[in-house]
């Protein structure tokens, strides 16, 4: 096995301007990989440092469209801190969400695109994640999907039920991947979505064919001739595996 979970990938209507919401909200440093891309990296770390967790941000036409079905999730160290964080977090554009949550620890907010995100209150699960605990990815059976997520990529599965199941990198580094189980499963395509990097990255091709043999299916967001191949999982969440440019 060799893909590894580098980053999300966001679609925007700017990206610049929202990359410079993630980057003030989580202290991280911008680039641009050429118009229309905002790339946000830890500030410490060389992408693509397993222990690390990137953002890129890409401008597409009516990104209101498509469908808010993965989020992410944010750690807090205390309570004191999750306070500060809401609150600064507002200051920087975010607004309060509300996502049917009722009486709950965390606080739903969206980011100046709509984007909704949640902080969490603290949990010692996510006390060596950096500021992003967790990728949230909707599905309607976390159990099938979780074997799938297992088999193709450098993950390990640290929890799972018939709510959600848990996965970390195999280095036990990094921001984890959640699979939480939700009624309203859409096939529509996804705001927000995952990067996968083959190493070494020639390996791309093969990576591809045993992803597909899993039951991963090709996808069209038109995408057009680029040097990343675009996928979906068996509950349709699109990905995209990483080529060289």
């Amino acid at each position: 096995m060799a893909l590894r979970l580098v980053q999300v990938n966001f679609k925007a209507r700017d990206d610049a301007a929202l990359g410079r919401f993630w980057a003030e909200a989580l202290g991280w440093g911008v680039s641009s990989e050429g118009p229309g891309v905002t790339n946000l990296e830890p500030e410490g770390f060389v992408w693509p440092d397993p222990a690390g967790f990137y953002i890129d941000m890409v401008t597409v036409p009516d990104p209101e469209t498509v469908k808010y079905r993965a989020h992410l999730e944010l750690a807090t160290a205390s309570a004191a801190h999750q306070a500060e964080l809401v609150a600064r977090l507002k200051e920087l554009g975010a607004t309060p969400a509300d996502v049917g949550q009722g009486d709950v620890p965390w606080t739903a907010l969206t980011d100046p695109e709509g984007n909704v995100f949640r902080v969490l209150e603290p949990r010692e699960i996510y006390r060596d994640t950096g500021p992003i605990a967790a990728v949230v990815v909707d599905c309607a059976d976390p159990r099938a999907l979780a074997r799938f997520w297992g088999e193709a990529v450098d993950l390990t599965l640290h929890e799972v039920s018939g709510d959600h199941a848990l996965l970390r990198s195999a280095e036990g580094v990094g921001s984890y991947l959640e699979l939480r189980r939700t009624s309203d499963v859409t096939t529509v395509r996804n705001r927000v979505h995952l990067d996968l990097l083959p190493y070494p990255v020639d390996d791309k091709e093969a990576e591809v064919a045993r992803l597909r043999a899993l039951g991963a299916t090709s996808a069209d967001v038109g995408q057009g001739e680029v040097p990343w191949t675009v996928l979906a999982d068996p509950e349709g969440n699109e990905f995209c595996v990483l080529g060289r440019g």
